[in-house]
C-alpha cells in the first residue's frame, strides 16, 4: 500500500469557458468537482497506474464531508482522511477554451487545532506500521499546523524504515530537506528559493548537502531533472504538449512513487514520470491523463545522462 498525505486537501472545481476575458461575464460551458489537493491528486494516478493507494491528511465541514463522499467512489483508493472542526477549501480552476490558459483560485485551508494535529499524527503513524510501502508528503500547510511539519513527517517515516518522497514548497521545504527525505521534487522556482542557486544542476547537487537522498527537480517543458546517488539524469518529452498542466506535477511525484515501489532505474522512473506529467498536460480535466498520450509517450521520452562509476 502506497501512501500519500494531503494536510490541505481540496474539492477541485474546474470551469471551462470560451475565453476568459477580464471584467467581463461568462458562460460556463463545462463543471467538473473531484476530491483534490496534491496528494489526492497523487493518489488518484497512482490507482490508474494500478496501486493500492490510502490517502490521508485533514478533512472538515460541508466540503469535508463532500471530499468523503467522492473518495467512496474512487477505485483502489482508502479513505484515512482525519475529520477536523472546520471547512476543507475549495479550489477553482478557470479554463479559457480558446488559449488553454488556466487560472488557479485557492481558498485557504482551515485552522488546525493542535489537539487536530497530535490526532492525525497518531493516525499518520499507525498508517506507516500497517505495511505502507512507501509515502508521499505533498502540498501547503493549512493555518495551526506547524512549519516544521512535513520534517516531522518524514522522520517519522524513515524511523518506520519507510520511503518517503517529499513535495511542498518554502520554509516547510528547508525545514523538510534537513531531515532527509528519500526523494524531494521540487519546481526550478522553488529549487532556487531552497538553495539560492538558479542553475538547477547546481541547485539540485545543494539541496542534496542540504540532507536529500535524491532531488528530481521540475523544469516545465524540458521534464525532469534528477540528481542522486545512482547517477544523474534528465528526462524530456518527446515534443512541446500544449493544454492545461494544473496537476502535471502530481503525476510526476506519482510516476516517481509508483517505480520506487516497482524498483525499477532511475531512467525507468523518469520516463515514467515525465509520461504521466505530459499526459496531463493534455488532459481536459485537471489533474487527469490521458491513458493513450500516456501509453504512446513512455516509449518515447527521451533520458540522458549517466549512472555514477562504482
Amino acid at each position: 500500500m502506497i501512501l500519500t498525505v494531503t494536510l490541505n486537501a481540496a474539492l477541485d472545481i474546474t470551469y471551462r469557458v470560451p475565453a476568459l476575458v477580464p471584467h467581463a461575464s461568462h458562460r460556463v460551458t463545462e463543471v467538473t468537482e473531484r476530491p483534490g489537493g496534491k496528494g489526492l491528486n497523487v493518489a488518484r494516478v497512482l490507482a490508474a497506474i494500478g496501486h493500492d493507494v490510502t490517502v490521508t491528511g485533514f478533512a472538515g465541514g460541508d466540503t469535508g464531508r463532500v471530499l468523503h463522499e467522492r473518495l467512496a467512489h474512487e477505485p483502489r483508493v482508502t479513505d484515512a482522511l482525519v475529520p477536523v472542526e472546520g471547512a476543507s477549501r475549495r479550489t477553482l480552476a478557470v479554463v479559457d477554451a480558446a488559449t488553454g490558459d488556466t487560472t488557479q483560485l485557492n481558498e485557504p485551508g482551515p485552522a488546525i487545532s493542535p489537539a487536530e494535529w497530535s490526532a492525525f499524527r497518531e493516525s499518520y503513524e499507525e498508517l506507516l506500521r500497517r505495511g505502507t510501502t512507501a509515502v508521499a508528503l505533498c502540498g501547503s500547510l493549512p493555518p495551526g499546523v506547524p512549519v516544521g511539519a512535513y520534517a516531522t513527517l518524514v522522520r517519522a517515516a524513515r524511523a518506520a524504515k519507510v520511503p518517503v518522497l517529499l513535495d511542498t514548497s518554502g520554509e516547510a521545504l528547508r525545514r523538510g530537506v534537513a531531515a532527509r527525505p528519500d526523494i524531494v521534487k521540487p519546481n526550478a522556482d522553488e529549487l532556487a528559493e531552497l538553495t539560492g542557486s538558479h542553475e538547477p544542476a547546481q541547485a539540485a547537487r545543494d539541496a542534496r548537502r542540504r540532507g536529500a537522498h535524491a532531488v528530481v527537480a521540475s523544469l516545465g517543458a524540458e521534464g525532469l531533472r534528477a540528481v542522486t546517488p545512482e547517477g544523474t539524469w534528465q528526462a524530456a518529452p518527446p515534443a512541446l504538449v500544449r493544454g492545461n498542466p494544473t496537476g502535471a506535477g502530481d503525476s510526476a511525484v506519482a510516476g516517481l512513487l509508483s517505480a520506487l515501489v516497482e524498483q525499477l532505474p532511475w531512467p525507468e522512473r523518469l520516463a515514467r514520470a515525465v509520461a504521466l506529467s505530459a499526459a496531463t498536460v493534455s488532459s481536459p480535466v485537471a489533474g487527469e491523463f490521458v491513458p493513450s498520450v500516456y501509453e504512446d509517450l513512455l516509449t518515447r521520452v527521451a533520458v540522458t545522462g549517466e549512472a555514477t562509476a562504482a
